[in-house]
């Protein structure tokens, strides 16, 4: 699945290979998106903003999309809404996480998706530097035919 969602969003997304996204790690219920930071360096020497707030908006893409896949489920994903907040600098390569709540958030998400051809989900993306949380993403994702 790894690979599927490395392709997918090379494919779908392209700026993706600039920033030099990969599916570092995947399980069903969470995934990691890594860049390393010489693509995503700013002035500074920390990572770019812009490329942070990327890198967390895709992993959350990335999780649905997963389900989706899971599923054998079909549609567009888009994020509706997000709130982020950087609270430390990152100056080394962007690891980003997330997870699903638990399975009511999943169950929740596929019913309403199946019976209505539309559902929204939101999902909390962080990103760690020496395990010490220095991007918070909340973002809102709605699916649709």
């Amino acid at each position: 699945m790894k690979k599927h969602i490395e392709e997918t969003l090379h494919s779908e997304i392209p700026i993706t290979k600039s920033i030099g996204i990969l599916v570092k790690g995947y399980s069903e219920n969470g995934i990691t998106l890594a860049a390393p930071l010489s693509n995503n360096i700013n002035h500074k020497n920390t990572a770019f903003g812009g490329s942070l707030y990327s890198v967390c908006v895709l992993t959350g893409w990335s999780l649905i999309y997963a389900l989706m896949t899971k599923k054998e489920l079909s549609g567009h994903i888009v994020i509706q809404e997000s709130n982020i907040k950087y609270l430390k600098p990152v100056t080394s390569d962007i690891n980003a996480s997330s997870c699903f709540r638990d399975e009511n958030q999943i169950n929740r998400f596929v019913n309403v998706y199946r019976k209505k051809r539309i559902s929204r989900i939101t999902l909390i993306v962080t990103v760690k530097q020496n395990n010490i949380e220095a991007v918070r993403f909340e973002g809102r994702y709605v699916v649709h035919q």
